[in-house]
């Protein structure tokens, strides 16, 4: 089986903005034998060659600043009505299965992935979307992760093509780029010249109506083919929380 990594590293990064800075005090293993002492262990019953324990500790992290899994909480405090699911609710089901890759390296920054771009990837190469799939929607936009302009620029997904995906069955998907929706900067400002409330984070509000799943931040897609693996993307169980860092991998046999 070959195992492929979709998760950036996690680590302290200048050029990421301050809203989705990472932020790590690795303390080394000397460090421990000071805590020991104060615990009560002499020095001469130290164990032979022992040197102490290396530790870590996250002193800044967003749930939304990595490679992360965003809960129906985020979008909206309710699904139809229903309270929606923090992280830690979501069933486990959803988080793993096969997997389906949608090439949309071709969309120009700052244009929309439509439904006729879904549909015409998946007649030209013969993919067939089955209920209960992860998909993932490669941008490449993944290069530019860690650099400065990772959150202004790429294309994202219209609230048409994210709910088509629901309605096809598919509960978690998945993007390569900063965020599901068009980058944060250009939708703000798009919003402002249209004088249009219904632009702004139009795919995320889907959520408010249709329960799902959405990753953010993936990396290596280049790496899949476009079917034929299995996806592994579990959350860590944060209480109440509206998304949590994940370790998505590709299993392929």
């Amino acid at each position: 089986m070959k195992i492929i990594d979709l998760s950036k590293p996690i680590q302290y990064n200048e050029s990421d903005p301050w809203f989705m800075k990472v932020k790590i005090k690795h303390k080394p293993h000397q460090k421990a034998k000071w805590l020991l002492r104060m615990l009560g262990l002499p020095l001469r019953l130290f164990p032979k060659g022992f040197i102490g324990w290396a530790d870590d500790t996250i002193q800044k992290m967003g749930v939304h600043s990595t490679t992360h899994i965003d809960a129906p909480w985020h979008y909206s405090p309710t699904v139809k009505g229903e309270k929606a699911k923090t992280i830690d609710e979501i069933p486990l089901e959803w988080c793993y299965g096969d997997g389906l890759v949608i090439d949309m390296k071709h969309k120009a920054d700052f244009d929309p992935i439509t439904v006729e771009d879904i549909q015409a990837f998946l007649e030209t190469n013969d993919l067939q979307l089955k209920a209960g799939m992860i998909v993932l929607i490669k941008t490449g936009r993944d290069k530019l992760n860690g650099t400065k302009d990772f959150h202004k620029t790429g294309t994202g997904m219209s609230a048409q093509a994210t709910e088509w995906l629901i309605d096809q069955g598919i509960k978690v998907m998945g993007i390569d780029a900063w965020g599901w929706d068009l980058p944060l900067p250009y939708m703000i400002q798009k919003a402002k010249e249209t004088n249009d409330p219904n632009f702004f984070w139009e795919a995320h509000l889907v959520g408010a109506n249709k329960e799902y799943c959405h990753m953010e931040q993936l990396v290596n897609l280049d790496q899949l083919p476009y079917q034929g693996f299995k996806l592994a993307v579990f959350p860590l169980k944060i209480v109440g929380a509206s998304a949590a860092p994940a370790r998505v991998v590709a299993m392929i046999e």
